[in-house]
């Protein structure tokens, strides 16, 4: 794990070197992408560190959003909005990040995951626009803590109980089905509110909207998957019981995404109707880790991958029309195909990607899902069948309100797009449909 680690405290040496960072990150995506042909189970793994299948792909999407986010966050540099900070927050994040997702140790994992609380919220609270941005960090916060503290307190108490806090290792011992029942529900509610699931959403709406470029893009792109990864890694000690009640948090996960997926359609700020639609694919998403089939787990990494850069990418469109019409409102942000013609291609190729329409990779993790869902309960069909059918209107209702109508009259003249963001838009697009061509090294998790 040496040769990620070092490079990127190197780099946080740099930090005062916009472009050698950017740089930087673009060779460590390239080094991570050839590490994909070793055939690793819990490869380099010392007393704390390891990556196996999964672990990689999580690390290898953290390193490639980020270096996204930097290209796509220029106008911090530009403006001078306290540029050398704002590289450095976004590396300390990366660093705990790729700390989570490689740690073999539930303690370190537990400190890694809350450390990353703290970049995301100073990214929210230092480059946010909005005054309400305050009150978008502290919902982020305490909901996250509150969930959080009593994860701690179960991991502390199966320590004592088994003796070791290593993910292979840990088994409970001896205690009573009640006591276990109150652990199984502490640990996987403080991962559901990362997720997020339906009802401890509210955080993440508020969080998006009100963040910069640069905090949407990881909050989508990365910090939603802390939930999904770290549930892949609890559930394996209390499988028996979330057997039992698994089909309590499918319904959730399924009746939530459906009246999420109606809360869509009636919203007006592009960004909040990204924001839900998160929402929508982490329920799925939800459904997939409960079920405990190899379908499922395998439609479920997919279209976390598949959501993270199709999102990443949409946000970063939403803030090119922001930065040009200084609004993310649909009813004054219409009529973008008039000025921004050759944008309107990168809209309707991420929008596809977004309701899942082939080549995409959230295509083959909703196709792997479903087979799943079908295979666990045959009546679930029922409501995949009403979120796939909201996940095309709302998308389309982003798409074509944004595209089509007239344009807003009080806009003297806009620059149809730049080279550095339509570089951005490739970079996120390229992934979500050439992976789908190796589907061998998603599918071998």
């Amino acid at each position: 794990m040496l040769k990620v680690f070092i490079p990127l405290i190197l780099l946080i040496q740099l930090h005062k070197e916009w472009k050698i960072t950017q740089l930087g990150l673009g060779m460590m995506t390239l080094g991570l992408s050839l590490s994909c042909f070793h055939d690793f189970f819990m490869y380099n793994m010392g007393y704390l560190f390891g990556v196996d299948y999964l672990s990689y792909i999580m690390i290898f999407l953290s390193v490639w959003v980020s270096f996204l986010v930097l290209l796509a966050s220029e106008g911090v540099k530009d403006s001078k909005k306290f540029h050398f900070s704002f590289i450095m927050v976004n590396l300390f994040l990366l660093f705990f990040l790729m700390i989570t997702f490689s740690t073999v140790s539930y303690l370190i994992f537990y400190i890694s995951f809350e450390a990353s609380l703290i970049p995301t919220l100073i990214l929210i609270l230092g480059w946010g626009y909005q005054p309400e941005r305050i009150q978008a960090g502290i919902y982020m916060l305490f909901y996250t803590l509150v969930m959080s503290l009593p994860l701690l307190v179960c991991l502390l108490c199966i320590y004592f109980s088994g003796g070791s806090l290593i993910m292979s290792v840990s088994e409970l011992k001896g205690e009573s089905s009640y006591m276990m029942n109150i652990w199984y529900l502490f640990v996987v509610l403080a991962f559901l509110v990362k997720l997020p699931m339906y009802m401890f959403h509210m955080w993440l709406p508020k969080a998006h909207v009100e963040a910069p470029v640069a905090g949407s893009m990881i909050l989508a792109g990365i910090l939603l998957k802390l939930g999904g990864y770290g549930l892949f890694r609890v559930l394996i000690m209390f499988q028996l019981i979330s057997v039992k009640v698994s089909s309590v948090w499918v319904s959730i996960g399924l009746v939530g995404g459906f009246i999420i997926s109606l809360m869509c359609l009636r919203q007006v700020d592009i960004k909040s109707l990204i924001a839900y639609s998160s929402v929508v694919h982490m329920g799925l998403v939800l459904c997939g880790f409960m079920i405990f089939s190899w379908w499922g787990l395998m439609g479920a990494v997919v279209i976390m991958v598949g959501h993270g850069l199709c999102s990443s990418g949409l946000f970063s469109l939403a803030n090119m029309v922001y930065e040009r019409m200084g609004s993310r409102s649909l009813f004054v942000s219409k009529g973008l195909l008039n000025f921004m013609p050759s944008m309107g291609m990168w809209w309707f190729i991420l929008s596809i990607s977004n309701m899942a329409a082939p080549p995409s990779l959230n295509m083959v993790g909703e196709i792997s899902l479903i087979i799943g869902m079908i295979s666990w309960s045959e009546v679930s069909i029922i409501m995949i069948m009403f979120i796939s059918f909201f996940s095309a209107a709302y998308t389309l209702y982003m798409y074509s309100l944004s595209q089509h109508g007239l344009f807003y009259n009080s806009l003297y003249g806009c620059c149809s797009g730049k080279v550095r963001e339509y570089l951005v838009l490739f970079l996120h697009w390229v992934p979500l449909n050439v992976l789908l061509l190796n589907s061998k090294l998603v599918s071998s998790i």
